[in-house]
């Protein structure tokens, strides 16, 4: 059963000569969704939310903390992620074994890396390094979509990889509107990221559910 437990660079502001890339439109596939009537297992999909609320939690609170150029508070942020990515690995090595979980904790790793180049570079008006960060990020998505969908017949690559990739979108939109000072559309985007994370995690749920039926509770 998975587990619910969930529990860095001093920035600079933007520069007119090298401006914040406007963040793209993240994808329709972030439209709230509700629980489901009946989940299959309901403590695996709450264990998932969890997890990957968890996830979003952390890098929110990094981006805050560069923008406001709190180094220790960037750091623990920092720290804070890639604790909960070790959960998330825990919880898939729990179906699919210790090397489902260290490939799982290696992709996350590259996530993390792709958002976290792009909140530096956004922090410094670094365009380029934000593009940067946002192609990695892309390009893991695709990787992440591949790993779970050889391990789940449940998990159509295409439909995992639409979801993550509108994820990444959310990711970039959040840190432009973070380091622009953009509270009120930050706070849109933000509402939007955990309506997404639950119907990435529930979709998880779902699938871990039916093809481990004994298992899954």
């Amino acid at each position: 059963m998975l587990a619910g437990a969930c529990t860095a660079q001093t920035p600079t502001e933007p520069t007119a000569q090298a401006p914040v890339a406007p963040a793209t439109q993240p994808s329709e596939q972030a439209a709230p969704a509700e629980p489901t009537a009946t989940p299959a297992a309901p403590k695996l999909q709450a264990d998932m939310r969890a997890l990957w609320r968890g996830h979003i939690d952390k890098t929110r609170a990094y981006a805050m903390a560069v923008k406001d150029g709190n180094q220790s508070e960037a750091d623990a942020a920092a720290n804070d992620v890639v604790t909960n990515a070790k959960a998330i690995s825990a919880a898939v090595a729990s179906f699919y074994g210790d090397a489902g979980g260290a490939e799982m904790l290696r992709l996350l790793s590259g996530h993390w890396t792709g958002v976290k180049e792009m909140t530096d570079a956004a922090s410094k008006g670094d365009a380029a390094g934000v593009q940067k960060g946002m192609d990695d990020a892309i390009a893991n998505a695709g990787e992440i979509a591949k790993f779970l969908a050889s391990a789940n017949p449940n998990l159509p690559e295409d439909t995992v990889n639409g979801l993550m990739v509108a994820h990444v979108e959310h990711h970039h939109a959040q840190i432009t509107q973070i380091m622009a000072g953009d509270t009120a559309a930050e706070a849109d985007t933000w509402a939007a990221m955990q309506a997404h994370m639950d119907v990435i995690s529930d979709a998880l749920a779902a699938a871990i559910a039916k093809q481990f039926p004994d298992k899954a509770s």
